[in-house]
C-alpha cells in the first residue's frame, strides 16, 4: 500500500505546491469583477459560494471516467497510478484552472470564443466543431452508463430503456432551466452521496486485507495493449481531460471572485484525481488483470464497479457506492448538454434569456443523442476518448497563446500541450478508428507533425504579441 497512500499525499502535496505556483503565473485580480458579478443575467451568470461551485464544478468534470476510466486502466497495472499523479498535477489540474481562469477574463467564454481569440478565427470553427463533438458524445455515454449501472442495481426490474427516458427528462429539464434552479440545489445531495460512497470503498479496501500492488513499470494487460499511447486515452478525466475546457466556463460564470479560482478549478481536479486513484487500487486489488477483462466484457465497467462495492460494502454499503457513481456522470451529462446549448448560442449569438431560445437549441441536441443511444458503447467510448484529449490539447495550446502574449511562464501549459498533442497524433495514425498506420511508424509520423504543429504555434504566437493582441480584461490589470 505504500504505492497507493505515496501516491494520495503526492495530489495533495501538489495543490498546496504546484497549484499555489500556477496560480501566482496567472495572477488572480481580486479587484476585478467577475462574469457572475458584471454579466448577471439570472440564468447562466448567476454568483454561487465558492462550497458550492466548487462541488458543481467537481460533478461536472468528473462523469464516469475518474472511475471506468481507472478500472479499464487498471488493466495496465500499477503503471496506471503514475499517469493519474503526475498527469493530475502537471497537466490535468494546470489545464482546468487555466481554462477556468482565462475563461473569467473573457466573460465567461467557452473554448470555441477563447481559440478564435487566441488562435485565429479557422480555429474558432475547429474548435467549435469538436467541443459539440465531444459534448454531445459525453451527454450520451453518460446517459447510458449511469442507466446501465441502475439496471444493474435494480436486478433488471426496470426496463433500460425507461431508465434512459428518465435521465434524458431530468438532462432536458436541467438544460434549459436557470442553473441554480436545479443544479445549484441538487448537486450538494448528489456531491454528499459521491464522497460518502467512495470514501467507504476507500476505507473498505484498506482494511479488506486485499493487497494493492506497488509500483511497477511492467505491462500487465492481458491483450498487451501498449502503455503509450493507450493509457493516455483510457484514463482521462482522472488526470488530463478536454471535456473538463468545456464544463470549466460554466463554473466561471458563477465564481464570486477570481482568488477562488485555485480551490475550484485546480483544487477539483486534484479530488477528481483522489477518487480515480481509489477506483483504480480497488480494481487492480480485488481482480487479476484477465478476470478484470472478462468482467469488463460482460457488462462494461458497470459491472465491476457494482462488484467493488457490494463486495467491500455489503448489500447497503454497496448500493450507496453505486449510486455514488452513478452520480458522476448524470452530474456530467447534464452540464454536457448545457455546455453545448451555451456554445452553440455564443456561436449564433442568440441570447439564451428566454426559455423559447434555450429550447431552439436544446431540442435538436436531444434528438441527436438519443440516435446516438443505438450506438455500441464501446464504438462510442473510442470516439470519445480521442476528441476528449484532442480537445484537452487544444485547450492547452490555448492557454499557453495566452501566457506567451501576456509574458508570464508559459512552459507550465507548453509542456503538457506538446506531450498530449504528441500522444493524440500517435492514436489517432494507430487505432482502427485511425488511419491504423504500424505503431512504431505512428511515433515517427507523429513526431513530424507534433513539431510542425509548434512551428506554427509559435509563429502566430510572435505575431500575436507583436501586434499586442490582449483580451478586454487585460485593460483592468493596471486597475
Amino acid at each position: 500500500m505504500v504505492t497507493f497512500f505515496g501516491c494520495i499525499a503526492l495530489l495533495i502535496l501538489g495543490y498546496f505546491t504546484y497549484g499555489k505556483f500556477i496560480e501566482k503565473v496567472f495572477g488572480p485580480n481580486e479587484a476585478r469583477p467577475t462574469p457572475a458579478i458584471a454579466n448577471n443575467d439570472g440564468v447562466d451568470y448567476v454568483p454561487m459560494s465558492k462550497p458550492k461551485n466548487a462541488l458543481i464544478q467537481l460533478l461536472n468534470i468528473a462523469g464516469t471516467g475518474p472511475i471506468f476510466g481507472p478500472i479499464m486502466g487498471a488493466l495496465f497495472g500499477p503503471v496506471a497510478f503514475l499517469w493519474i499523479v503526475f498527469g493530475a498535477i502537471f497537466a490535468g489540474a494546470v489545464h482546468d484552472y487555466l481554462t477556468g481562469m482565462i475563461s473569467i477574463r473573457n466573460r465567461g467564454a467557452h473554448i470555441p470564443e477563447l481559440a478564435g481569440k487566441f488562435l485565429g478565427k479557422v480555429s474558432r470553427h475547429v474548435v467549435n466543431a469538436f467541443a459539440l463533438l465531444l459534448l454531445i458524445l459525453v451527454a450520451t455515454v453518460f446517459t447510458t452508463t449511469p442507466a446501465s449501472l441502475l439496471h444493474i442495481l435494480l436486478d433488471q426490474k426496470i426496463a433500460l430503456g425507461i431508465i434512459v427516458a428518465i435521465i434524458f427528462g431530468y438532462y432536458f429539464l436541467s438544460t434549459i432551466l436557470p442553473i441554480n434552479k436545479i443544479i445549484g440545489r441538487v448537486y450538494p445531495i448528489f456531491g454528499a452521496v459521491l464522497l460518502i460512497g467512495t470514501v467507504c470503498v476507500g476505507i473498505a479496501l484498506v482494511f479488506s486485507g486485499n493487497e494493492i500492488p506497488e509500483l511497477t513499470l511492467q505491462n500487465m494487460h492481458p491483450e498487451n495493449i501498449p502503455i503509450i499511447p493507450m493509457l493516455f486515452f483510457t484514463i482521462t478525466c482522472g488526470a488530463l481531460s478536454g471535456f473538463h475546457a468545456t464544463q470549466s466556463p460554466l463554473i466561471s460564470r458563477t465564481t464570486q471572485k477570481e482568488s477562488q479560482g485555485r480551490f475550484i478549478f485546480y483544487g477539483m481536479m486534484i479530488t477528481e484525481a483522489v477518487i480515480a486513484m481509489i477506483w483504480a487500487a480497488a480494481a487492480m486489488s480485488l481482480f487479476h488483470g484477465e478476470n478484470l477483462q472478462e468482467l469488463i466484457n460482460q457488462g462494461t465497467a458497470s459491472a465491476v464497479v457494482n462488484e467493488i462495492s457490494m463486495t467491500l460494502l455489503g448489500a447497503v454499503g454497496g448500493t450507496i457506492a453505486v449510486l455514488g457513481a452513478v452520480v458522476l456522470p448524470i452530474t456530467s451529462g447534464d452540464t454536457a448538454f448545457r455546455a453545448a446549448r451555451n456554445i452553440i448560442a455564443d456561436y449564433i449569438n442568440l441570447a439564451q434569456k428566454k426559455l423559447g431560445n434555450r429550447l431552439v437549441i436544446a431540442i435538436p441536441l436531444f434528438a441527436v443523442s438519443v440516435v446516438l443511444t443505438q450506438v455500441d458503447f464501446n464504438i462510442l467510448w473510442r470516439y470519445f476518448s480521442w476528441a476528449n484529449q484532442a480537445t484537452g490539447a487544444i485547450a492547452l495550446w490555448i492557454a499557453t497563446m495566452y501566457l506567451f502574449v501576456k509574458g508570464k511562464n508559459y512552459f507550465v501549459s507548453l509542456v503538457p500541450a506538446t506531450f498530449m498533442t504528441y500522444m493524440v497524433f500517435v492514436y489517432i495514425l494507430n487505432a482502427q478508428i485511425g488511419f491504423r498506420l504500424d505503431l512504431n511508424l505512428s511515433f515517427i509520423v507523429g513526431i513530424f507533425l507534433t513539431v510542425g504543429l509548434a512551428i506554427w504555434f509559435f509563429r502566430k504566437a510572435k505575431k500575436n504579441k507583436a501586434e499586442q493582441i490582449k483580451v478586454e480584461v487585460d485593460v483592468d490589470d493596471a486597475a
